[in-house]
């Protein structure tokens, strides 16, 4: 059988009784009996998804990522060094981040789920010689079924009867022209072109049809692609690649740090090894960041819900910020940066051009001449060619009330001429009563010619719309103001003109003619064939009609651009069109190369590389050549997002950085590839998802600036114990170390990274592929800047207690509640300074001031919470012995309430002397 050995070819060549021979079956279908038996042998007619982990897998793999692991290591020790305060603590962090980074993939997860809806619920099938209505899932090899205008065809099928059937193929082919279908085999052009086989996936828009399964599941078309696709492996993002560096550089930091103080401690302060070990184990505590994966998971959730909010759904939460590394985007034409919506704007008659304004399928323009409203009734001419545009078309047009938007049922061509008519007047349904068909000469591709035939009292009008190239050749008159006349070769001259400079504009022209013959009886009508009936006729005018580009589009490449993201357009659709839109939306410049699928097929790497350095588009493109595109990019070091809707797009989804598949026109091949889902279709909202990428891997540095700015007040007061040998008091004990690490930084450290983007976050160029979340300029700032800044003010708010103490005088303290407040006020003073910190790291070089003090509330309440936290701390009896803290004094207060406005000051200084200089080396 076909569905064994997958040859489509075969059962298109084969006569239709061996064919139905071979599968055992009959036109009038299988009995009950035989279906059951295939449906165990072949299982459900649906498509597989790919192997999903189990959910207990899912749930695990997120405690063990490299910086989960140091955080499992280092609680392990602080609870063997007795510590077990500090492990716990450490723990109940990495357990909560891993919970909390489930349960948000597992959203994703769940809306991509319902987003899927791969073939139709039910199909009417034959069985036992009736017609049945019959779940998709339920068919097999050798079922027979009805296809009728809106169907989804649900298994790869051989025609036994077409009448005027289209099908819509894009989802395999991408092209979106209908395919006509008959009986009759013919190769077509391309792949899956067959006229007599139609494919799992696609849909019927219009005529109808009965059609033999030769195909079900996996081993259709659509299942072989989507085979293909789950077998290939997903690399870790960009971000997973460089937290795990990250991991290592902050592992090595702090052993490094630990490991110094642990013998400094033995060995120049003469520490008992135990205690040198306590002490080295808080060095190192205080310098693991164990706010980091909580902050990545949280700016990385947050990501994806301002995403959702703009209609991208990510299903993976790395995918997020990877979107802001993208360098360049593959995007298709269709739907995604036009509006997937036929539009006519041009009507030619010989005695003029017309206009006609509004977009889309909805009547919301007019059909002009010199900018004034024209009715249809005011010419003969217009009225002749609205007649043939809507008593020669098979399309209806409905509104949506709930989406709002039209659903055609036919094909976009058509459904372009039936909102034409409404604009222009013309009363199509008044027009059927009173010119009734009679018959039809359905359109096929070898001729490109379709017709009706009518009839009006005693006269039969045969009506004819088609390509120029073949039609133009069958008319011998033409009409001018209401009168026919032999057509001449300066006739020809101006129609091929006027259809020449549509083409150049990137439109689509399709031309009009009739005849008109008296009617003698029925069968007269019933000998009027193609041969007999297209010819000798009367040439009306042409149509010039574009998928106009969405209003949005126009700022969203302006965005790319100056983000320096390059924009390809890989689509199916003519070299001509594909320049025309690319060069209108600003896409490309007019001097692009087009370059088709033919000559991609045979170009070496080399010159592929070559030609992706220039402007370029693709055009005629097959969706599985995007695959050669997205992969050569990838090996010129690009970050490539690529989007896709139909099943040949999933294997460039998966190989791309970032797949993006289409939620509204998508299938669940592509949708299940991608990493993103458009809700919308909406280039636009790529571009949205690209900028809110960026920012979250600027709040991962604001971030790691905020966390390890902290590390330095916390290492200062450990170094002056060690480097005085004693002689000062330790400023600073492991447990406030925690709090500052586990406690006061971690809530204001979320907020940094819930922060909006920076205003020009789309006019900076994506960052290098070797650049790093922990850089030079961050480590400077932390340590160098923000750091010392806090050191010295921490310092001295530790000696400003001791000197009201009688220092220097009288000793340092280093025990009681005198010594309990020195260090309660140290640990304060850095808290106050954080606050100044995260006021500061929430820009890079913008005022803080222009940006709102308190426009991220998140933060403020994470100041709000540190602040009472540092007072429970301090006040509570039980507390107090535990963190060696007590009641600080009202002049410790006001002492403290005033660092954080030098230090937001000075900031401020500097990045004005930065917006200066770099303004004056712009000027």
């Amino acid at each position: 059988m076909v569905n064994e050995v997958g040859e489509e070819n075969k059962a298109a060549t084969m006569p239709m009784n061996d064919l139905l021979e071979s599968l055992k079956t009959s036109e009038l279908g299988l009995t009950e009996g035989e279906a059951t038996k295939r449906q165990q042998k072949y299982g459900p007619n649906t498509i597989h998804r790919e192997k999903q982990q189990s959910q207990l897998l899912v749930f695990l793999k997120n405690f063990i990522s490299l910086m989960a692991i140091l955080l499992w290591v280092s609680g392990i020790i602080a609870m063997l060094s007795g510590s077990i305060e500090l492990g716990i603590a450490i723990w109940a962090v990495n357990i909560i981040n891993g919970v909390f980074s489930y349960w948000q993939e597992h959203r994703a997860a769940k809306a991509t789920d319902s987003l899927m809806a791969m073939l139709p619920t039910y199909t009417r099938v034959y069985r036992d010689g009736k017609v049945k209505q019959l779940n998709a899932l339920d068919l097999v090899p050798g079922d027979v079924f009805d296809l009728q205008a809106g169907n989804a065809v649900p298994a790869d099928a051989r025609l036994i009867t077409a009448t005027s059937m289209q099908v819509d193929q894009s989802a395999l082919t991408g092209e979106t022209v209908p395919e006509s279908k008959s009986v009759a085999f013919a190769s077509g052009e391309g792949k899956y072109a067959e006229t007599n086989i139609v494919y799992a996936g696609t849909a019927v828009g219009a005529g109808t049809g009965r059609a033999v399964v030769i195909a079900t599941g996996m081993n259709t078309e659509f299942g072989k692609i989507a085979s293909l696709t789950q077998k290939q492996n997903k690399e870790s993002s960009p971000l997973q690649l460089e937290l795990n560096r990250l991991t290592k550089q902050i592992s090595l930091i702090a052993m490094g740090i630990g490991i110094l103080f642990f013998i400094t401690a033995i060995f120049f302060v003469h520490y008992p090894v135990d205690q040198s070990f306590i002490f080295a184990l808080g060095m190192i505590v205080a310098f693991i960041p164990e706010g980091l994966l909580p902050t990545v998971t949280l700016s990385l959730a947050q990501g994806v819900q301002k995403m959702a909010r703009r209609h991208a759904l990510v299903k993976d939460l790395n995918s997020v910020e990877t979107l802001g590394e993208t360098t360049v985007i593959c995007s298709d034409k269709t739907g995604t940066l036009t509006q997937n919506q036929m539009t006519v704007n041009h009507i030619w008659l010989p005695t003029g051009e017309y206009t006609v304004s509004g977009q889309g399928y909805v009547n919301n323009g007019q059909v002009q001449r010199n900018d004034q409203p024209v009715d249809c009734t005011s010419t003969t001419d217009l009225n002749r060619l609205m007649s043939i545009a809507a008593l020669n078309n098979d399309t209806k047009v409905q509104s949506d009330t709930q989406s709002k938007k039209a659903k055609i049922l036919g094909t976009p061509t058509e459904a372009a001429l039936v909102i034409l008519c409404e604009k222009a007047g013309f009363d199509t349904a008044h027009t059927l009563k009173i010119m009734p068909r009679i018959k039809e000469l359905p359109f096929d591709s070898r001729r490109k010619m379709m017709t009706t035939i009518h009839r009006e009292n005693d006269q039969l009008f045969i009506y004819v719309k088609g390509a120029l190239s073949d039609l133009l050749a069958h008319c011998t008159t033409i009409q001018e103001n209401g009168i026919s006349r032999a057509i001449t070769a300066a006739d020809k001259k101006a129609i091929n003109a006027a259809n020449e400079k549509y083409a150049a504009k990137g439109l689509r022209s399709l031309t009009f003619a009739y005849r008109e013959v008296p009617f003698k009886n029925q069968n007269q009508v019933d000998g009027l064939e193609i041969a007999n009936a297209e010819r000798q006729l009367t040439f009306v005018g042409l149509t010039a009609m574009s998928d106009p580009p969405r209003p949005e589009i126009y700022d969203a490449v302006k965005k790319c651009h100056e983000a320096s993201i390059k924009i390809i357009m890989v689509t199916g659709d003519s070299q001509l069109t594909a320049k025309s839109i690319a060069t209108e939306i600003g896409l490309t410049s007019n001097q692009a190369r087009v370059v088709t699928g033919k000559e991609l097929d045979e170009m070496s790497d080399a010159d592929l590389k070559k030609a992706l350095k220039g402007e370029i588009i693709f055009a005629r493109v097959a969706p599985e050549q995007k695959y050669k595109i997205v992969s050569t990019l990838q090996t010129m070091g690009e970050v490539v997002a690529s989007t896709g809707d139909g099943v040949n797009d999933a294997p460039a989804l998966k190989k791309a950085n970032i797949g993006v598949a289409m939620g509204v026109t998508g299938t669940d091949v592509a949708k299940d590839a991608a990493n993103m889902i458009l809700t919308d279709d909406n280039f636009a909202s790529i571009v949205a998802a690209v900028e809110e990428g960026r920012a979250v891997y600027s709040n991962l540095q604001k971030f790691l600036l905020y966390i390890f700015n902290s590390n330095m007040p916390e290492a200062v007061p450990s170094a002056l114990f060690l480097f005085s040998r004693g002689l000062i008091p330790l400023p600073l004990t492991i447990m406030q170390i925690l709090t500052v690490d586990l406690g006061t930084d971690m809530l204001p450290a979320l907020g940094l990274g819930s922060e909006k983007a920076e205003p020009g976050v789309m006019k900076l160029p994506p960052r290098a592929r070797n650049a790093h979340l922990l850089n030079k300029r961050i480590i400077w700032k932390a340590f160098a800047w923000y750091g010392a800044i806090a050191s010295v003010v921490s310092t001295l708010a530790y000696f400003f207690v001791n000197i009201e103490a009688g220092w220097p005088n009288q000793p340092l303290m280093s025990s009681g509640v005198g010594y309990s407040r020195a260090t309660t006020m140290t640990l304060a003073a850095i808290i106050f300074c954080q606050i100044a910190a995260a006021m500061n790291c929430r820009t890079t070089t913008e005022s803080i001031f222009k940006l709102g003090l308190f426009s991220n509330h998140l933060i403020w309440t994470g100041i709000i919470v540190e602040i009472i936290l540092l007072m429970i701390l301090s006040y509570t009896p039980g507390l107090q012995a535990v963190f060696h803290m007590t009641p600080l004094l009202g002049k410790d207060w006001i002492f403290l309430c005033i660092i954080p406005i030098p230090i937001v000051l000075i900031e401020e200084c500097r990045k004005w002397f930065f917006r200066k200089r770099h303004s004056t080396s712009i000027n």
